[in-house]
């Protein structure tokens, strides 16, 4: 997998080896060669995604993390899977971006009795099932995101995070 992690905060560090566990555990679980796929990651704080938010989504508030898919695979029916990535023209996956801010990040895990590591890597796993097209605006959307989430957390042998 080509990973492309720009780190803009210094308590980032140690960031790779997690996103790269987390962003393959996805491209396993999808059945899709990691080889072929590209992730841009930005590692920020809260300051840098409000601005990111205020502006790709007009919240001017922190987040935990922000997607922003190279294509829409969202499936057109609620509660169906999204269709697969294709290659595009050199032969690659270009997935996207995501940003995650170290600071909701660590209150969050702090505030839910959880390790930092499991909250992040659940994030980005999110992150990139977004980018995957699944998300969690219509119920039924939300239970299917929610339920790979859990399958894919589970065979890292992370607990389930909704279940706590």
């Amino acid at each position: 997998m080509n990973l492309e992690l720009t780190i803009e905060d210094a308590r980032w560090q140690g960031l790779e080896p997690l996103a790269t566990r987390a962003i393959q555990a996805v491209l396993d679980y999808c059945g899709l060669d990691a080889d072929l796929c590209e992730v841009s990651l930005l590692a920020c704080d809260d300051a840098r995604i409000a601005e990111l938010n205020a502006e790709f989504r007009e919240k001017p508030a922190p987040t935990n993390v922000l997607s922003w898919p190279a294509e829409d695979l969202a499936a057109e029916e609620p509660g169906q899977s999204p269709a697969p990535p294709e290659l595009d023209f050199t032969g690659e996956i270009p997935l996207g971006d995501i940003a995650i801010a170290y600071d909701t990040c660590a209150r969050e895990a702090d505030e839910a009795g959880k390790s930092m590591n499991d909250h992040v890597m659940h994030l980005i796993i999110h992150g990139t099932l977004h980018l995957l097209g699944y998300d969690h605006i219509r119920d039924t959307d939300a239970t299917l995101m929610e339920t790979v989430e859990v399958a894919i957390l589970g065979k890292m042998g992370i607990d389930d995070p909704y279940n706590m």
